[in-house]
């Protein structure tokens, strides 16, 4: 580990906004009425539905059971009865499956694990399976199981924590770093027990000096190391992170354990210490509502379930009518269409734009000037890829090492074409999984 991390490739510097709610302290928003669950939250298989319309169900009560190794279980946000499996708006603007629960008012929990008070001297591997039973996944974004990261095929000698969340506008990870710094710490200290490690670091990145020094304050009492980070998007994604303050660089197709690292986000580790300390599921997340619209911007404990629409009434409501909605932040976030999508397990933030911030324009030709080259940090060539896709030579992407990219948007953010370059990536992806099927079936 460098006393002074290394400035990954590339990157950009778009302004942070995180004025409007950085410090705000995280409010525990009321128990509702009716929660619509989405039932696929994670990356992989998504799990099974066990309960049907009409049954009573206890806080932390499985709804649906994994259905593999990439995947994990649901649990109910609180006590109620299931009043309809049906589809609803999902976050990519598409109808999913989705289980309502009514409340009973009463939040009654079904206590459906016990603790592991002693967890210094627990197996590991009764560790790792509360974690697979506590449905956790990644929460700063991609909603990977956590449980597969823990399990690494290859030699392991460093454990992450990402506290850099460099996207702009979102605070959640940051008030958490402050408020619930030792379970923070208790949590980074379970993981490494898991992967048979005796220490962690915690990457932060220098725009969040008072998260640093509270985590200072207690690190060593769990054995962690808290190191600063530049601040440079997209820092937090896991390969930078990796690279700043490790000096490893994850080959092209790799893992972070090709490179001796697991990385895991910081809210991922409260969950943890949540799920052995207290027995609780994943039900619950800090999510930043944000954005110059909002009316009373800031940071709330939300429900899985929890509608958007109702998060944004809680937050005050908005004072102008915005012009975009996005679930995460302005760089890799989701356009929604839609104010009835509901807290997933892995939604970071909720961003409302007005319409003097958001640009309509023409795509024009590449002037071959290079920025997105420049600002790519995963040093492959955006310009190129971008013809290749327009041309429908998906071939010729996957040859550039499109898959490489990891649509941070640095380089949609610098072209001065106002090419779609983030865009035609995620096309040229698609393009190439599907025929790779299409291959597999024949």
């Amino acid at each position: 580990m460098s006393d002074k991390p290394r400035k990954f490739k590339g990157g950009v510097h778009p302004e942070d906004s995180k004025a409007l709610s950085a410090s705000k302290p995280v409010q525990t928003a009321p128990l509702l009425g009716k929660y619509t669950v989405i039932v696929h939250q994670n990356i992989g298989a998504p799990p099974e539905i066990v309960v049907k319309k009409g049954d009573l169900v206890k806080k932390g009560q499985l709804l649906a059971k994994a259905t593999g190794f990439v995947s994990v279980p649901l649990h109910a946000p609180t006590s109620g009865t299931v009043t309809a499996i049906e589809k609803c708006p999902g976050p990519a603007c598409v109808s999913v499956p989705a289980i309502e629960i009514t409340a009973d008012g009463q939040d009654e929990w079904g206590s459906p694990f016990e603790p592991i008070a002693d967890w210094q001297n627990a197996d590991p591997a009764v560790l790792k399976q509360r974690v697979v039973d506590a449905g956790i996944v990644g929460m700063g974004g991609a909603g990977f199981p956590s449980h597969v990261k823990l399990s690494p095929t290859k030699p392991v000698d460093t454990l992450i924590l990402n506290g850099a969340e460099c996207e702009p506008y979102l605070t959640a990870d940051h008030r958490l770093m402050l408020e619930q710094t030792e379970d923070v710490l208790l949590g980074a200290a379970i993981l490494a027990r898991i992967l048979g490690l005796e220490t962690a670091v915690i990457g932060v990145e220098a725009n969040k000096p008072d998260a640093i020094s509270k985590l200072n304050a207690f690190a060593s009492n769990y054995n962690v190391t808290v190191q600063t980070l530049a601040v440079n998007y997209p820092q937090g994604a896991e390969k930078q992170l990796i690279y700043a303050l490790t000096g490893r660089e994850v080959p092209i197709g790799g893992l972070p354990m090709d490179v001796g690292c697991v990385v895991q986000n910081v809210a991922s580790a409260v969950a943890v210490a949540d799920a052995v300390i207290k027995g609780h599921p994943s039900i619950e997340r800090i999510t930043t509502v944000t954005g110059e619209p909002v009316v009373n911007p800031g940071n709330w404990r939300f429900r899985i379930g929890t509608p958007i629409s109702k998060a944004i009434e809680l937050a005050g409501g908005v004072k102008v009518q915005p012009a975009k909605l996005l679930l995460g932040g302005p760089m890799m976030g989701f356009a929604q269409n839609s104010l009835d999508v509901t807290v997933m397990k892995n939604t970071s933030g909720i961003l409302l734009i007005p319409v003097e911030q958001v640009s309509q324009y023409t795509s024009e030709p590449c002037i071959r000037c290079g920025r997105c080259v420049e600002a790519c940090p995963m040093d492959i060539l955006p310009a190129t890829i971008s013809q290749a896709v327009e041309n429908e030579r998906f071939d010729w992407a996957e040859q550039l090492n499109v898959a490489a990219c990891i649509e941070c948007g640095s380089c949609s953010y610098v072209c001065p074409s106002h090419r779609p370059l983030n865009q035609h990536f995620k096309r040229a992806k698609a393009e190439i999984l599907a025929a790779k099927r299409k291959q597999q079936k024949k």
